[in-house]
């Protein structure tokens, strides 16, 4: 979440549309243009009704993880990496306390919420699944493309963020690059406030990019060295 430098907007879920709708309009488009873009209809086939892809209930896409389900209405169901790559990972601060920011996330009216939550001792929750949009990133385009990490603390404190949290994050931003192939460099893992058109400030001045990095780099050799990607969804949700 972060100090917000302006008004955020929000991602919707848009209008109902019905199959046939989207079959005509699909048509339309084709005929029109000549070209529809993949990702265009991907998004509209899963806001249409009856379409879901199978979950397994307390899967989690990161082992050790303890999944609470954020409100419906802070994401978009969806079928990533099937329908839309994923090749960012977004780091951010909660500027609040662990609690305080699941409860947002719950809340059906706040319209943003993180995939995972990471705790101070290096605890986990995860929100959303990997294969769905969270409304995290305020930019339409980077939340379809990107999985965001919230980081229990404040961004003018230097003290929230504890060397648990840094490895426990580490561990998971190196599991997601692995299982999508994210090159872990700054280019693909980035702080909300490098969002085009970002309105927030997070991670802000004292998140370590220079601490961090390293670690997470270790922890993906680690994992390759090791042979083991879990597919998301794989794991069971921590009690």
């Amino acid at each position: 979440m972060g100090v917000r430098k302006k008004a955020q907007g929000t991602e919707g879920q848009g209008p109902h549309i019905g199959r046939r709708g989207l079959l005509i309009g699909g048509a339309a488009a084709v005929v029109g243009t000549g070209v529809v873009m993949r990702e265009e209809l991907s998004e509209l086939w899963w806001r249409a009704p009856g379409v879901t892809k199978p979950r397994v209930d307390g899967a989690v896409d990161f082992t050790g993880a303890r999944w609470v389900a954020a409100s419906s209405g802070n994401l978009r169901r969806a079928d990533r990496p099937d329908d839309y790559r994923v090749d960012r990972v977004i780091i951010h601060v909660t500027q609040g306390s662990f609690d305080s920011a699941v409860r947002v996330f719950q809340n059906p009216s706040h319209g943003a919420a993180t995939h995972y939550i990471v705790r101070k001792d290096g605890h986990i929750t995860q929100m959303i699944r990997e294969l769905d949009v969270a409304y995290h990133a305020g930019n339409r385009d980077f939340n379809q493309r990107s999985v965001g990490i919230e980081h229990e603390g404040w961004v003018d404190k230097p003290s929230s963020f504890t060397a648990r949290m840094y490895r426990a994050s580490a561990r998971l931003t190196a599991g997601i690059c692995a299982r999508y192939d994210i090159p872990v460099d700054r280019e693909h893992i980035i702080g909300h406030v490098e969002v085009p058109e970002a309105t927030h400030t997070d991670p802000g001045p004292h998140w370590d990019w220079d601490r961090y990095m390293p670690l997470v780099r270790a922890e993906r050799k680690r994992l390759a060295s090791s042979g083991r990607t879990p597919d998301p969804g794989a794991t069971r949700a921590a009690e």
